[in-house]
């Protein structure tokens, strides 16, 4: 391929096509009047760049407002960006359960589902979960797997570049787990994996707690808890992918496993499961010394591992997610400990998105890489993310 210059008449086509595409995408029905204006490009310009569009399917001339007259002739003529051209879909593997959900170009959800499955499931019992979500979501949403543009998935443990997990303590078999591999098999377009923390940190600042924010830290708080970090509005994965991983402190000497802070015996709690804390959390909230005592020592971990983020990042907002954000009274402890150890306080919130956290942010994941395909040529500013 030659090189482009910067005075090449294909790649300013491309920048041309970019801008028009963006301002459709981001504005609704536009007339080529609207879009000299908003693009600033020449209406010739314009109204060549739209015929292409429409060739490529990506453009479809759409039906006059209610209401729009001419004083002479027929109303303008208006265009729209066609998210239905393509679909995006986001996954969540969880320890106790599967989500997807599907959009359109333009990340507008139009079919979602999920299932549970056992947190002792084999790698490939958890994966054939998957393919039967995904197919029956697809199905309910009549969306054809081909049509799909591409796919991002949240999944626990510190994942690398080509969707292979390193470490995956949270899940059986997952550590070493070639899942992007896997999953690809599956689909004909690109596959993103990611952390589930990062997943549902970027999720939070799209659609959740922390639209207005781009120093943010997500705590997925759980029996293991894990974090993701915006840093200037940009994902921060650190060197090898492990960022984030708060629910490691306990190795360092921090203190005991979740099995003994959560024990109302001399033994390790066991099964260590959701039903299992559960059960210490209603006995706390009963009245139970013993289980009362549990729940502090495991809030009081969180509060400190939390604390220990804070310290390094300083971000602007903490948001917590994760089954444990549905604890009675959790922000205000949060608050008070932040307050006690760090220099500058975050604003501290609870999560917006709930459980669709995970699935929704490995769906921006796919929309973040389709925008780029669409929006960015080569040689100009890179993607946001």
């Amino acid at each position: 391929m030659s090189r482009l210059t910067g005075g090449d008449p294909s790649l300013l086509r491309r920048i041309n096509s970019a801008v028009v595409l963006r301002a459709l995408r981001d504005s609704g029905s536009l007339t080529l009047t609207d879009l000299t204006h908003l693009t600033g490009l020449s209406r010739p310009t314009v109204e060549g760049v739209v015929e292409g569009l429409i060739e490529t399917g990506l453009v479809a001339e759409s039906a006059p407002e209610e209401g729009e007259t001419r004083k002479q002739g027929r109303p303008a003529r208006r265009f729209r960006f066609l998210a239905e051209a393509g679909h995006l879909l986001g996954i969540e593997i969880g320890s106790h359960r599967v989500a997807a959900r599907v959009s359109g170009l333009d990340g507008r959800i139009v079919g979602s589902g999920s299932r549970e499955v056992a947190r002792t499931a084999d790698a490939d019992t958890r994966l054939e979960r998957v393919a039967l979500l995904v197919a029956d979501v697809l199905r309910d949403a009549g969306v054809a797997r081909g049509s799909l543009w591409a796919v991002g998935v949240g999944s626990p443990g510190i994942v690398e570049a080509d969707g292979t997990v390193r470490l995956g303590t949270a899940l059986p078999q997952w550590t070493g787990l070639a899942l992007g591999e896997r999953l690809r098999r599956s689909f004909s377009c690109p596959v993103l994996v990611e952390n589930d923390a990062n997943a549902a940190a970027v999720a939070e600042q799209w659609q959740g707690a922390a639209v207005d924010s781009d120093d943010v830290v997500f705590v997925l708080a759980g029996l293991s808890p894990g974090a993701g970090a915006l840093i200037g509005g940009r994902l921060h994965r650190g060197f090898g992918g492990a960022a984030g991983e708060i629910g490691a402190l306990h190795l360092l000497g921090r203190g005991a496993t979740p099995e003994k802070l959560l024990s109302t015996t001399d033994e390790p709690l066991h099964p260590l499961d959701e039903q299992a804390v559960a059960a210490v959390f209603a006995r706390a909230k009963g009245g139970d010394v013993r289980a009362g005592e549990a729940v502090e020592r495991f809030a009081q971990r969180l509060l400190h591992d939390v604390a220990a983020l804070v310290l390094a990042l300083d971000p602007e907002l903490v948001v917590i997610g994760g089954w444990a954000a549905g604890l009675d009274g959790v922000l205000d402890p949060l608050r008070r400990e932040l307050s006690r150890f760090c220099l500058r306080p975050p604003r501290v919130t609870l999560s917006l998105l709930g459980e669709a956290a995970v699935a929704t942010g490995a769906l921006r994941l796919a929309l973040d890489h389709v925008e780029e395909r669409l929006f960015t040529v080569e040689g100009t500013a890179p993607a946001r993310r």
